[in-house]
């Protein structure tokens, strides 16, 4: 099962040209993030890292400077907050 997570991933980027995939809102890509998550620490992880990307890298996020800290975070749909290192750069500078 491993595997085939693995290979789904791989043919998804030999298929899919980095111009035409969709634009993730982390820094690390989702593709990427789950990959390695398998990878390193199995299928279970890797499905579970899976199941997070795919409910909150999408529309629904609430990007903010925090006043205290002065660096920018992010509320994802599921209202986690995540710090600027795992922001897609992108959307910092934009």
């Amino acid at each position: 099962m491993k595997f085939f997570l693995l290979m789904t991933i791989r043919t998804y980027w030999l298929l899919t040209q980095k111009s035409k995939r969709r634009k993730c809102i982390f820094h690390e890509s989702c593709s990427n993030y789950v990959y390695q998550t398998t990878l390193k620490n199995g299928i279970k992880k890797g499905l579970e890292a899976f199941w997070f990307r795919y409910r909150n890298c999408r529309p629904g996020f609430q990007l903010f400077k925090n006043p205290i800290t002065n660096e920018y975070q992010m509320i994802l749909p599921n209202n986690q907050i995540i710090a600027q290192e795992e922001i897609a750069k992108k959307l910092i500078e934009h």
